[in-house]
């Protein structure tokens, strides 16, 4: 075995040493290398790998050290004789003539979770250029250094011999005191220690809720649409469901939950529309959970990133009478590989969740525990939340403006004040099943929302877009080119310059036209916005029910067209459009004679329709 080679991977992110390392042993594991074998010397293995000799003696030296390799006077570094004992040696199993009958296992399976609806989207994502999906994250967004910190203050002596001497269900002390003191008041919430459960995953919470509160006699209130793994938790167990819709406002509060005991919503931005609940709604489902004596599951999913508006507080934070479970995680971000979630309750409960997650994992790893702990601790978690709301900030205005500067006239878009999705109404004679199939074609990934309900005649022709997968600088090309398709597949039923009714005006008729002239017309989420042109050239845009974003601009006529620059809406550049005059009515048509945006002309004092939502 002296002549045996291994072999290093150029492309692998383990360093020389752990990869030598790596190899010799799955090579002393397998029988490549077996006990009492002797090894290459440090000089000759270096000479094969062509790596430095002091590399190949450092590993020798540690494998010795451990156990694994033993080293003889002058005859060289063998594998010790001990080096597999404990492994159970398995002998190659002879083939048979007739093989053995395989068990029925359906039949033996007494409760087959159901198999929810669920959209999988490519394994390799990331090759993509225009990733739209919420919930797959860059890697550049985790925070590797400041975790890397916290991991390595969680495996001092002091903090090891505390977690790793626990042998009951309790939680990490420490990090419970963090949550209660610098997560929980970031949503308006107050809790004693007692309070609060650690769990694996804020999935892992809504589960142990399912199974202590849920029976086939119990109806449950869920929003529609809404994840489709809550509804696949809530089928075992068997019982009546209440589906719920959603609006602009969130969950719809009427009669229909007057029967149900227990109702699961996420306010802060509701999965999947993306829709914040307003403090109105908040406040009525309250008092309609007091007047029927049911209980609310909140699931902050997303807890509350409003960059339209203000922060709304967590239900838990308003609710006087206990009846309000609060689910969330630490960050959707870091979830993938901590798994750490929590849920805020009363005692009385919380004591039961302990004893029920006991029976399934005792307690979350207390040394993820103990790094969160120091991730909070040490002012990480707050610093990392502020750099997480920037880029998503940015990114979600960045979609929103592409949207409506794309498909202002072809699309519609929910209205919502923040998050990390759009949802999208695809424009008539598009099939939004064919539109994700074709604009993966053009490395495009969008993600259907059929899954989302509960009947698919409740499914709308809309689909997802995501920010949390692409940096964005991207984000307006790949809405451009999204822009393209949709407009492609979507050509049979768009006025074109050529069909539209009306009649197309020259330019001198325009400059008379649009002197003291409004423009009246709604954005691709439905805000209304207006545009004043004055007789200098100088216009005014206003947009949103409150006038909340303006602009100010120029206009001028060239030829028979009709252009604008904002200073900063529309990206601030020149645009040009022929126009047609069907009534009060005004369309705009880009150079390749597609209708780009409606709107309604008024002179004098407009219609205020703001007043009239």
């Amino acid at each position: 075995m002296s002549d045996a080679i291994i072999y290093l991977d150029p492309t692998s992110h383990l360093n020389l040493q752990s990869q030598i390392r790596q190899k010799l042993v799955d090579a002393i594991a397998s029988g490549s290398f077996p006990p009492g074998s002797r090894l290459p010397s440090s000089r000759k293995m270096a000479t094969q790998l062509r790596v430095a000799r002091n590399t190949v003696v450092l590993v020798y030296q540690q494998l010795t050290d451990e156990g694994l390799l033993v080293s003889r006077q002058r005859s060289g570094i063998y594998v010790s004789d001990t080096a597999l004992d404990g492994k159970v040696r398995t002998e190659p199993k002879a083939p048979v003539d007739v093989p053995a009958e395989e068990l029925d296992w359906p039949t033996r399976l007494k409760n087959i979770p159901s198999k929810t609806r669920k959209f999988e989207h490519p394994s390799n994502w990331q090759q993509y250029p225009y990733p739209f999906l919420d919930g797959q994250f860059e890697a550049s967004l985790y925070p590797i250094a400041a975790w890397r910190e916290a991991t390595r203050l969680s495996l001092g002596v002091r903090d090891v011999n505390q977690w790793s001497t626990h042998n009951d269900d309790v939680d990490d002390r420490m990090l419970i005191e963090e949550i209660r003191t610098k997560v929980l008041p970031r949503r308006g919430i107050q809790a004693k220690p007692e309070e609060i459960l650690i769990t694996v995953g804020a999935q892992q919470a809504i589960y142990l809720l399912i199974q202590m509160l849920v029976d086939s006699s119990v109806p449950v209130a869920i929003e529609e649409p809404c994840s489709p793994d809550l509804r696949g938790m809530l089928a075992q167990r068997g019982t009546s469901l209440i589906h719920q819709f959603v609006d602009a406002d969130g969950l719809i509060v009427d009669d229909s939950l007057d029967q149900a005991e227990l109702v699961f919503v996420t306010p802060s931005h509701q999965v999947p529309t993306a829709v914040t609940m307003s403090m109105e709604r908040r406040e009525a489902l309250l008092a309609k959970a007091r007047q029927f004596d049911f209980l609310i599951v909140e699931d902050d999913f997303e807890n509350e990133t409003n960059y339209l508006g203000s922060q709304h507080p967590a239900l838990r934070s308003i609710d006087n009478e206990n009846r309000v479970i609060y689910v969330s995680s630490l960050s959707k971000v870091l979830a993938p590989g901590v798994s750490l979630g929590f849920m805020v309750a009363s005692p009385e409960l919380i004591e039961a969740a302990r004893s029920l997650r006991q029976l399934m994992v005792r307690s979350p790893p207390l040394n993820n525990q103990r790094a969160a702990a120091y991730f909070l601790s040490l002012g990480h978690y707050d610093t990392y939340m502020l750099r997480l709301s920037q880029i998503f900030r940015e990114r979600w205005i960045a979609l929103r403006d592409a949207l409506n500067y794309t498909l202002q006239q072809y699309s519609v878009t929910t209205h919502s004040q923040g998050g990390t999705t759009c949802w999208v109404r695809a424009p008539e004679g598009v099939e939004v099943g064919r539109l994700i199939v074709e604009a993966a074609q053009r490395g495009i990934l969008l993600e259907p929302v059929s899954h989302f309900y509960a009947f698919s005649e409740n499914a709308q022709n809309c689909f997802r877009m995501g920010v949390t997968s692409l940096s964005v600088d991207r984000i307006r090309e790949g809405v451009e080119q999204l822009a393209e398709l949709i407009r492609d597949m979507a050509s049979g039923h768009l006025e074109s310059l050529h069909d539209t009714k009306g009649r197309q005006v020259t330019g001198e008729e325009l400059k008379k036209l649009f002197v003291d002239g409004t423009l009246l017309s709604k954005t691709v989420y439905e805000d209304p916005f207006s545009i004043e042109m004055q007789a200098d050239g100088s216009m005014i845009g206003k947009a949103g029910y409150r006038d909340e974003d303006c602009d100010v601009g120029q206009w001028w006529v060239e030829g028979d067209k009709w252009f604008r620059r904002w200073d900063h809406w529309a990206y601030a550049e020149t645009a040009g459009y022929f126009t047609v005059i069907d009534g009060n009515q005004v369309k705009m048509f880009n150079d390749k004679h597609q209708k780009i945006f409606t709107a309604v002309l008024y002179h004098g004092e407009p219609v205020d329709y703001k007043k009239s939502k």
